[in-house]
């Protein structure tokens, strides 16, 4: 137990913590993600549309981050190039579909921007499948 509290930072560790933290946020997106991709699917492409790119585009924009960039972080491929849509449409949500909106609106759109900024800066960890890919 000292070992996993002591001062000093153990790798595995660090990457198997990286690992449940990727995974869990990928799949916790998802859940936002899987109901827009079956609209879109379905054909119903009425969403908001806050920059005037009309309801379509950014309803695939949304399901592009949500979904698909969730299923890259889940699987550790491309880690911190798909934190960054997901990143962009949490800030969005936030900053500007949510913007009148109490804080406890904005709330969850704000935790995940902060989750994957740290994504982001942090990368996946060892334990990714894009560094089979890049053969390290």
């Amino acid at each position: 137990m000292a070992k996993l509290l002591g001062p000093r930072t153990n790798d595995t560790v660090v990457n198997i913590w990286l690992l449940i933290f990727r995974v869990s946020a990928g799949a916790f997106m998802l859940t936002h993600g899987i109901p827009k991709f079956l609209k879109l699917i379905e054909g119903n492409t009425q969403f908001a549309d806050p920059f005037g790119l009309g309801e379509t585009l950014s309803l695939v924009l949304a399901v592009f981050a949500e979904f698909l960039c969730s299923v890259l972080i889940i699987l550790g491929i491309g880690t911190r190039l798909a934190s960054i849509p997901l990143i962009v449409t949490m800030a969005v949500a936030a900053f500007q579909i949510h913007a009148a909106d109490p804080f406890q609106r904005k709330e969850m759109a704000l935790l995940y921007l902060i989750v994957f900024i740290t994504i982001l800066v942090f990368g996946g960890g060892r334990f990714e499948l894009g560094r089979a890919f890049r053969g390290r």
